[in-house]
């Protein structure tokens, strides 16, 4: 009983304290992408490792803060591209939106008569709407914007004394080990989750562009975007990133033409580089069951909304990583994992 209180408390607090958290790990979602990005281009450099960094300390330290630049220029590049050439869009295509769905009644209307059924156009997803709630959540995280830098600015300025702070923490050693090993292995997956899963996402916002483009899609930088977007919300992501498109294809195109090329083109690439690629460059590092990621996603968009289900997957690494090291709680870790195999417990 008593658990199933904190459980609730917990919950409550969440749900309460979402427009602290929420910006908090946005914040923390860039500060792990820009030091992603920094840890993949110091790969490349020929003076890595800690024995480089101590024979050649001047180069091996310019090229460090290179490699960080080149990565908030990527993440500042990224922003700018959405504030001068997508927003805009957007706004358009919300102006367009009540005609979109009287459209797609129009559709309904034609399809039932022809087939001999009974349509009713409740049945039929509220595009406005949906639009609507997803702004709502979105310029929710825009207005934190502010907080969020202060936020990310922080986190780089005492990035340096972090294993200071940890040390600290833990002075026993054994103890300090285990969460050493606990941190090390949250860092390692969540930074190769979310770099990979960056560049992935990248590909198929681009391609999907090129493609929408190129048959003529009006918005096609927005569903691009959109794409891009919705690829970090597992399942029900790819299915609204085709899904959009498809219907608006429908609702403004004169013939079937142009909505079967953007379902095959849009399609093909989900199954190209989410099915095929993206696992191949990820391998089974997560080992995460499909139905935990489901229920996760669910949970979390519950309690905060579309950033809830964006956020989804990383959390759930996390608790599966920090329930595995424990004896009390490797139970959980073994529901979450998707073949029963979990990480090894450290104990000293």
């Amino acid at each position: 009983m008593n658990g199933i209180i904190l459980l609730a408390g917990f919950i409550f607090v969440l749900w309460l304290g979402r427009a602290i958290l929420i910006p908090l790990l946005v914040a923390t979602f860039l500060w792990y992408l820009i030091n992603a990005i920094s840890a993949y281009c110091r790969k490349v450099f020929p003076l890595r490792g800690a024995d480089m960094h101590r024979t050649y300390p001047v180069a091996a330290g310019a090229f460090d803060w290179a490699s960080n630049i080149i990565a908030i220029c990527a993440m500042a590049g990224l922003l700018y591209l959405f504030a001068s050439q997508v927003r805009p869009m957007f706004s358009e295509l919300f102006v367009a939106l009540p005609a979109i769905q009287h459209k797609l009644v129009e559709i309904g209307v034609t399809l039932s008569g022809t087939l001999g059924i009974r349509f009713d156009a409740s049945l039929l997803p509220n595009v406005t709407r949906i639009a609507s709630s997803v702004g709502t959540s979105l310029a929710g995280i825009a207005t934190s914007v502010g907080l969020i830098c202060i936020y990310l600015l922080f986190m780089f300025v005492e990035q340096a004394t972090f294993d200071k702070k940890f040390a600290a923490l833990f002075p026993n050693k054994t103890q300090f080990k285990k969460m050493r090993y606990i941190l090390n292995s949250i860092d390692t997956n969540m930074k190769k989750y979310l770099f990979m899963k960056t560049l992935i996402s990248a590909a198929t916002g681009l391609l999907s562009y090129l493609w929408l483009h190129a048959i003529g899609l009006e918005f096609a930088g927005v569903w691009a975007f959109i794409v891009f977007v919705a690829n970090y919300i597992p399942t029900i992501g790819a299915i609204v990133a085709c899904g959009l498109p498809i219907m608006f294809s429908l609702a403004t195109a004169q013939t079937l033409h142009q909505p079967i090329l953007v379902a095959i083109g849009l399609i093909g690439l989900q199954i190209l580089l989410g099915n095929i690629i993206e696992p191949k460059l990820t391998g089974k590092t997560l080992n995460l069951s499909t139905l935990a990621i489901l229920i996760n996603l669910v949970f979390w968009g519950m309690i905060w909304g579309v950033a809830g289900m964006f956020f989804s997957v990383p959390l759930l690494v996390a608790t599966f990583i920090i329930t595995a090291q424990f004896d009390s709680t490797r139970w959980i870790a073994v529901l979450l994992s998707a073949d029963g195999k979990i990480p090894d417990k450290r104990d000293e």
